[in-house]
């Protein structure tokens, strides 16, 4: 470099040089302001901000430093007077440089700190552009620089999802757009992608149309023999703790059930004679079919073989839940299957979107499942979310999305379901190892648990005003930028602040806007528009209370929200097969129709070639739920409600002796159980209706 080409240098840095290094700590560093300079109007593209970007030239480097304070420690009583402008910085990395010219790219940390005195300017456009877009790594643009908006905002694709990111936001400060627009331009550079969105309120469907699955609570297939112990307990007993009994009861049952079920399709009905009392290799955990018939059935004998009645009531109470929830038509998502096969394979395949078809997120909306059960989805599809990684050896690296995370992993672990939450803390801990990545978004960090957060290596910060999540985002990010934070209640309309692995390094953001196409279905009421016009439609209040007592079973807006045709069980996965027991096939529309109608559960609705029973003859009163009758009396009809649309039925001819005790069939044992009493009761008569 020539005479010349020095003195022009140091002309240049003079000129935009906006003051001196008076102090360096570690990772920060103080600059004395030349307020003259940053007064003057022909300054202003140089005057520094808020997390500006700030350059400080040795011989070999540049270090790199973030605007993270303002002060005027010394004000003057006047404008003339002399007063002290301080800037504070964090210093964030370096651009290494030879013969004046840029080379590499920008690095994280600072190998030759700057010396006192050393002068700084803001870091021009070249600079910028190569500090914020590494060629050398796969990037996706999500916006503009804050500082200089013709640079793109770019993230990194591989460092955003294999160490968990985080979008924390107060409520309408645009998270679910955010979310979006991030995964839409992830899809957008990876068609074959495999991502899960968990969405409790139903607002991604229109975000995601022509590349979304959506999973409804109408064409949500979740076999109840898919949940683990803890799971299926909750849903059909609820409190562990109370009902200890039943618990146990459940627990020692349903391997034996897997048991009855495996060797009815292998061996036929001379081997489950003789195995049936044994559960083998099978767990409470396996992820393999059973009838839950099968459970109720064993809990009748075992009632049947008690001689101290007063042991009766864990078994009743049992019962009593376990047919309270398998008739409730909001759980035929679990339960409403007209067959039982071994369509897990199906069930992950449409889940984690293998194959791909065009369509790499599959969007879950939780709107419209019972509300006591919305945890135990959650903690399945988590739980399945890891398992798939784990057990796929990284092949299909899987992207969970977890949209109002506070709900499942609170700060207090008493609010939370312990197994969802168990499940999601494994996916943040372990799931990098695996190809198990999580996205937790909130609008409250404060409830969410420190330890979950603290796992996601990327923070996506919106405006948040709230002092208490504040503080618990600060404590969660350990970069030399974090004083950023300090002025997240002053960011405006699309704007974030980004730190951790997934960006070069921290920067404001300005998100790009998406089309109204691709927006959330999370806009704000428009009271002021919508009380403008009376509600005349006599129709209306009809309608609400239909789709009220249904829970959800029309969707507000059919017209906007696709619905995912179900997938037709053609091909079936290895060693599957259809029904033990009928050989009968579901279909999809069979399927569509027991949503609007109740149905009696799975098993039994179609269980009519009987098993062999294992124990003693169990009366009859004890099946049917009537009293004993006396040798020679013939039993009272049972009381039934009129039914409005039904007419009363003629009185049967047949006697009740009949209906009630079946002769058995050629081939068949004396003793049938209740699958075999379930038909008959299903098939006979009409009694006469008191009134």
């Amino acid at each position: 470099m020539t005479i010349a080409n020095n003195f022009s240098l140091i002309a240049d840095v003079e000129m935009t040089s906006i003051g001196r290094i008076v102090s360096v700590t570690g990772s920060k560093a103080v600059v004395l302001l030349d307020h003259q300079k940053y007064r003057d109007p022909e300054y202003a593209e140089y005057r520094p901000e808020m997390g500006t970007l700030i350059a400080i030239e040795s011989e070999t480097t540049i270090s790199l430093g973030v605007v993270t304070a303002l002060s005027v420690p010394m004000p003057g009583q006047s404008e003339d007077d002399p007063e002290v402008w301080i800037a504070e910085l964090g210093l964030v990395g370096e651009l290494r440089k030879e013969d004046g010219q840029i080379v590499g790219s920008f690095s994280r940390g600072i190998s030759s700190y700057p010396a006192l005195g050393d002068p700084v300017r803001v870091a021009n456009h070249q600079e910028l552009k190569s500090s914020f877009c590494d060629p050398t790594k796969s990037a996706v643009t999500v916006g503009t620089l804050r500082q200089d908006e013709s640079i793109p905002a770019t993230i990194k694709t591989d460092d955003l999802l294999g160490k968990h990111f985080a979008i924390l936001g107060t409520t309408g400060t645009g998270k679910s757009c955010t979310t979006a627009l991030i995964l839409r331009a992830i899809i957008e550079e990876n068609p074959a992608g495999h991502i899960v969105l968990l969405d409790p309120h139903n607002e991604y469907s229109t975000a995601f149309k022509e590349w979304a699955e959506v999973i409804t609570p109408h064409n949500l297939q979740l076999p109840y023999w898919l949940l683990n112990f803890e799971e299926i307990a909750e849903v059909l007993i609820g409190n562990n703790e109370k009902y200890k009994v039943e618990t146990e009861l459940l627990q020692e049952l349903i391997p034996m059930a897997k048991k009855r079920y495996g060797v009815n399709r292998k061996s036929g009905v001379s081997a489950l004679k003789k195995n049936a009392n044994d559960s083998g290799k099978y767990t409470v955990d396996t992820p393999v079919p059973y009838l839950i018939s099968d459970v109720v059935a064993m809990i009748d004998e075992r009632m049947g073989l008690l001689e101290n009645k007063k042991d009766l009531s864990p078994y009743r109470h049992l019962r009593t839940k376990i047919e309270t929830v398998i008739y409730d038509a909001r759980y035929a998502f679990m339960f409403g299957n007209l067959t039982v096969n071994d369509n897990m394979a199906d069930v992950l395949g449409r889940l984690f979107r293998v194959p791909v078809n065009g369509k790499p997120i599959s969007i879950l909306e939780l709107t419209g499942l019972p509300t006591d059960v919305v945890a135990v989805v959650v903690s399945v599809i988590c739980r399945l979310t890891f398992d798939f990684a784990l057990w796929s050896r990284g092949t299909i690296p899987v992207t969970l999305v977890c949209e109002e995370a506070h709900r499942y992993v609170p700060q207090n672990s008493n609010n939370a379901f312990g197994p969802a939450r168990r499940a999601i803390a494994k996916i943040a801990k372990e799931g990098r190892k695996y190809g198990a990545s999580l996205c937790v978004v909130t609008q409250r960090p404060a409830e969410i648990d420190s330890t979950i957060l603290s796992q996601c290596n990327t923070v996506f910060a919106l405006r948040m005003a709230n002092d208490r999540d504040q503080e618990i985002v600060q404590s969660a990010i350990a970069d030399t930028g974090s004083g950023l934070l300090e002025f997240l209640p002053a960011l405006g309309a699309r704007e974030a602040i980004a730190f951790g692995d997934g960006v070069t390094l921290p920067v404001r953001i300005k998100f790009n806007k998406l089309d109204q196409s691709c927006l959330p279905r999370s806009s704000t009421a428009e009271f002021s528009e919508k009380w403008q016009t009376a509600v005349d439609d006599p129709d209306f209040l009809p309608t609400l209370v239909e789709r009220w007592r249904t829970s959800g079973a029309v969707d507000l807006d059919e017209s906007t929200v696709p619905q995912a045709p179900l997938p037709t069980p053609e091909v079936q996965t290895a060693g599957a097969a259809p029904d033990a027991l009928t050989g009968a096939q579901d279909t999809p529309e069979a399927f569509h129709e027991r949503r609007s109608v109740r149905r009696q559960p799975v098993d039994r609705a179609v269980a009519g070639t009987p098993q062999p029973s294992l124990r003693k003859p169990v009366p009859d009163h004890a099946v049917t739920g009537q009293p004993p009758v006396a040798q020679g009396e013939a039993p009272p009809p049972p009381l039934r409600r009129p039914n409005a649309e039904t007419p009363e039925a003629a009185p049967s001819q047949t006697p009740s002796s009949q209906l009630r005790k079946p002769q058995p069939e050629a081939g068949e044992q004396p003793n049938s159980t209740l699958r075999r009493r379930a038909m008959d009761f299903a098939t006979k008569p009409e009694k006469p209706v008191f009134k």
